[in-house]
């Protein structure tokens, strides 16, 4: 399932507030390598994941392993695709061209991405141990970075060292601010360490076209669906009555069907949806490199999430597909814990 990518993809894009500043590095040097790296770009466009990356691994290897911008996106696609070897090349050889502080200290942390969604698909400690050693290099060299420092709080809870890993998410939250995306999580993870192990749906917020301001986190307590569709989308138009027909079965109880368009054109969009009597939340994203869109590593629409009450990732769907046997089992134990707490107070 791709959803064993999401995680370190969305990791992967982070760019720590010290990291905003121009780098020194780039695209490759040697025109051979440039003429393989273009029709990289080109085979993304086309959405020819497998060959991108490997025509960028030839054109870093063309430019004698000194691509960073060829590393980075060995790294991104080698990780959404589970090509774990060209993946740790591309963080071997970025940490190996590494110039100053800030680009070793961003180097360790990339790598540490890496090894932790290894780790979490391998189901292998010793690569959580060498990722905490690699956020560790990171924050020796510059202390002041959330982003390594809530890493390390999940790797420390995958090598079940949860006291020290509450540590990390409680100086997390010291230095961030409210409105910062990860700073509920951190507080989730300090009350409840296990769930820092767990495949949790990435932490947005949004707000929809009524105007309802919505956040991952603030959704505990309920299941949530999440839709990815767009207006242009045909299989989405005719998976639409079959979502309108899950909201209409399920209202009432604790769930939140969330519909995030990929839809360019504002206009059309809000007008399907008051047209086609959408009246559960809906958002706009924009398209594929919209930010949730991205973060879920979406490709392909229609595409749905099934997300537990505690925001872990269940159930991932393209195409329209039959979810609400799933959505009863959800709901069922998400009453059963409510009663359970319920009945504890």
């Amino acid at each position: 399932m791709r959803i064993a990518c999401i995680g370190a993809v969305i990791a992967c894009m982070l760019v720590p507030a010290f990291a905003q500043e121009k780098t020194t590095t780039g695209g490759p040097s040697d025109e051979k390598a440039k003429k393989t790296y273009e029709k990289a770009e080109q085979d993304v466009k086309d959405r020819k994941t497998e060959w991108a990356l490997d025509n960028f691994k030839k054109a870093d290897k063309q430019d004698g392993g000194h691509c960073y911008e060829c590393q980075k996106q060995m790294i991104k696609y080698g990780v959404a695709l589970g090509d774990w070897k060209t993946a740790e090349m591309g963080a071997e050889e970025m940490l190996a061209g590494a110039k100053g502080n800030k680009e070793t200290t961003l180097a360790h942390y990339q790598y540490a991405v890496v090894l932790l969604d290894e780790g979490m698909q391998k189901h292998k400690d010793d690569l959580f141990s060498r990722a905490h050693e690699e956020c560790g290099k990171a924050l020796a060299i510059y202390a002041n970075f959330p982003e390594a420092v809530f890493l390390d709080g999940r790797l420390l809870a995958y090598l079940g060292q949860d006291e020290a890993a509450k540590t990390k998410f409680a100086e997390y939250i010291k230095m961030t601010k409210e409105d910062d995306a990860n700073r509920q999580r951190a507080q989730r993870y300090m009350v409840r360490p296990e769930l820092a192990r767990a495949r949790m749906a990435p932490a947005f917020t949004i707000t929809t076209e009524d105007g309802q301001k919505i956040s991952m986190d603030g959704l505990q307590g309920k299941v949530v669906l999440l839709d990815f569709w767009a207006t242009w989308c045909e299989p989405c138009r005719e998976a639409l009555p079959h979502i309108r027909e899950v909201a209409k079965k399920f209202q009432g109880q604790p769930l939140v069907i969330l519909s995030v368009s990929l839809d360019s054109d504002e206009a059309k969009w809000k007008e399907f949806v008051t047209k086609n009597e959408m009246t559960w939340p809906q958002y706009r994203d924009g398209g594929f490199a919209g930010s949730v869109a991205k973060m879920f590593g979406v490709t392909a629409i229609p595409h749905t999430f099934t997300i537990d009450a505690d925001g872990v990732l269940q159930d991932e769907h393209i195409g329209d597909a039959s979810i609400e046997g799933k959505l009863k089992k959800l709901l069922a134990h998400t009453r059963e814990a409510q009663t359970a707490e319920t009945s504890l107070k």
